[in-house]
């Protein structure tokens, strides 16, 4: 029980740094002009900050390979929590960027190293399921910052940051709580190990990184996140494209920034069935080595074009009046219908691109073994930030660009529209993953195998019987 505990801990604990991430493109308006700044500036900070969390956790994930991983947690968490603190006492551009800095260097922590530490809760059959459950917790978490943001931060956009700052000295406190989780402890090639009382004591060393890169899954996983990361860096600006629609039927600033969070919040929804796509990787691995990346390459690819409808599609709402934007919202979705079929065709891309997820999380496990997999996540999510700073800089310049041919929301809706075409290099790596992964599954299980039954032989009294 003290580990579904634990695992539920840092699955929600996981969630909180995505919150910190989302919850400044919902109030560009309002920082812009706070700040003295146009929007497109906010957007380079945005970028920034998701290079420096991802430059961060490479070192905090190595950190956590060598070392005892709750301490790094901790520290992490407690440096975001400062970083989102300080934000609100910025008084100018310069210094609204540097609180977010520092709080991007402490989240570098959580996501790399809390990896490694879930990757040890679970056994390999059902990393998919856990897995799916650890990488919807970081897109509720995205959700619940464009919606805190954009309810609490309408009126006082200094609100979010205050509340979320305190929450993460909470978080600190919360994993006091955990237990303490063995590195390698799930895996079935080392259960012997653990059975004799002993421990896997293998550690990362700089020795490792060539074999990590020669790995060739390792090159296919890390590399897909620079285009996938491109398009999904693109789409933090969807509360920007839903508000510029309220805005177009009369709404004021205030209102379509609530309208548009919420659209947001709500045509996000389908990431929820990431479990299925973790549970079908499940069982298409159990029977096929190379499942995870094919399920998750299927996602990908299907998931384009029902996207780039999304973007069109009419979305009606009704005359602005003084009401709350979750009754505007709510009431209106099963009266209009281009409301609706936006929401259908946003449940159905995200549930197939959100089968990535898991599966990413789930085939670095596999195919690494105990003490790489917090430094290979942290590869991959540094290639992931370089893509997402990418793709969320530069689609603000072509929004920029467009809108002299094209005013709001049109230049938003071609912008984010022609982002979508670097899923499809993303498809294309998840499908030669599945033809190497195979191959690297088998050297992890070997070398597992051999790593215990010299651990238990070494422990062996002569003549007596290791059992």
């Amino acid at each position: 029980m003290h580990r579904v505990y634990s695992v539920a801990v840092f699955i929600v604990l996981a969630s909180l740094d995505n919150v910190a991430i989302g919850l400044v493109p919902p109030l560009y308006s309002p920082i812009s002009r706070a700040l003295g700044v146009g929007e497109g500036a906010l957007g380079v900070v945005t970028a920034v900050s998701y290079l420096v969390t991802a430059v961060a956790a490479v070192v905090w994930a190595y950190a956590g390979d060598r070392t005892d991983r709750k301490p790094v947690l901790m520290v992490g968490t407690l440096i975001w929590a400062a970083g989102t603190g300080a934000t609100v006492l910025a008084g100018g551009y310069w210094g609204f960027l540097g609180a977010q800095l520092l709080a991007s260097v402490g989240l570098g922590a959580v996501g790399s190293v809390g990896f490694s530490v879930v990757s040890d809760l679970i056994s390999p059959k059902r990393r998919g399921l856990v897995m799916s459950l650890w990488g919807l917790s970081q897109g509720v978490g995205t959700l619940a910052g464009v919606l805190v943001a954009s309810q609490l931060g309408g009126k006082d956009w200094k609100a979010p940051f205050y509340v979320l700052a305190a929450l993460g000295v909470v978080a600190s406190i919360a994993y006091f709580t955990t237990a303490d989780i063995r590195r390698g402890q799930s895996e079935p090639d080392l259960a012997a190990v653990f059975a004799a009382g002993e421990e896997y004591e293998h550690r990362i060393s700089r020795a490792d990184l060539p074999r990590i890169a020669a790995r060739r899954t390792n090159v296919w996983l890390v590399l897909q996140g620079l285009t996938a990361q491109a398009a999904f860096g693109s789409l933090v600006w969807l509360p920007r494209l839903f508000q510029a629609r309220a805005e177009a039927q009369g709404y004021d600033e205030q209102s379509a920034i609530a309208v548009g969070g919420l659209l947001a919040t709500l045509f996000q929804l389908g990431g929820v069935l990431s479990i299925v796509g973790g549970l079908i990787g499940d069982r298409w691995q159990r029977r096929d080595q190379g499942g995870r990346a094919k399920v998750a390459a299927i996602g990908i690819l299907a998931g384009v074009p029902l996207y780039v409808l999304l973007f069109f599609a009419p979305i009606g709402l009704p005359a602005p009046r003084d009401r709350p934007a979750l009754e505007i919202v709510l009431g209106s979705l099963f009266t209009s219908p281009g409301l609706l079929g936006a929401f259908l065709l946003a449940l159905l891309a995200l549930a197939l691109t959100s089968a990535n997820s898991p599966n990413w999380f789930a085939l670095i496990a596999d195919v690494n073994p105990p003490e790489h997999r917090g430094t290979v996540y942290s590869m991959g999510n540094l290639v992931n930030g370089v893509g997402r700073a990418a793709g969320n800089g530069l689609v603000g310049a072509v929004f920029a660009a467009l809108a002299r041919s094209f005013p709001p929301p049109a230049n938003l809706a071609i912008g984010l529209a022609a982002f979508q075409v670097f899923f499809v290099p993303t498809g294309i790596m998840y499908w030669l993953a599945s033809r190497t992964s195979p191959r690297d599954i088998g050297e992890v299980h070997a070398l597992l195998q051999a790593r215990a039954a010299a651990e238990v032989s070494s422990r062996t009294p002569a003549g007596g019987s290791a059992g």
